[in-house]
This record gives C-alpha cells, sequence and structure tokens, in this order.
C-alpha cells in the first residue's frame, strides 16, 4: 500500500520570506538570480517576478556589473524581513498555517 504524501504548498509570503533570508545571506555584495531561484527553490521566471515586485515596493535593489545582474537588500527590506520572522514564529506556535 502506497502512502501518499500531502505536496506542501508556499503562500507568497513564504516565498517571500525565503528570497529576502537568501539577500539577507549575501550581504551588500548582492546575489545573482539564478542562486535566489536554486536556494529559495523557485523557478528562474518565478524568482524574477517576486524580486521585481520587491523591487517596486523598495524592499530590493537591482545592481548591474560587469553584465551581471545582482539583488541586494535594502534597509527597509531587513527592516520587513525581520517583522516577517516575528510574525512566522508566532504562526507557527499557533499552529497558522503560511
Amino acid at each position: 500500500m502506497a502512502v501518499s504524501m500531502k505536496q506542501q504548498y508556499r503562500s507568497e509570503i513564504g516565498v517571500i520570506s525565503e528570497i529576502l533570508q537568501v539577500a539577507m545571506d549575501c550581504g551588500m555584495q548582492g546575489i545573482i538570480i539564478s542562486s535566489i531561484a536554486r536556494r529559495a527553490n523557485l523557478s528562474h521566471y518565478t524568482a524574477m517576478e517576486k524580486c521585481q515586485k520587491l523591487i517596486d515596493f523598495g524592499l530590493l535593489e537591482s545592481r548591474i556589473d560587469n553584465k551581471s545582474r545582482s539583488f541586494v537588500i535594502t534597509e527597509k527590506g531587513i527592516r520587513l524581513y525581520q517583522e516577517m520572522q516575528k510574525f512566522l514564529e508566532i504562526a507557527q506556535e499557533i499552529k497558522i498555517r503560511y
């Protein structure tokens, strides 16, 4: 008898939180989109779409140097990430799925 495993889907807030986490880990040197996609387990297209959304809201910056585009978290992005972590900790404690 096969055991069926329920697929866990992340909410958009979960995905955004992971992208911000990846950007935080890389600091001011930034990170390229393929690394964001790989580390956040997203397709290249989805990673670009979410990063553009974060840029539009001032949470990430895009930098181009030597034909390479990298993404860097802003101060506003750092503050949002920290607040999201507090929320997610509480959500886990009271078993809210996010």
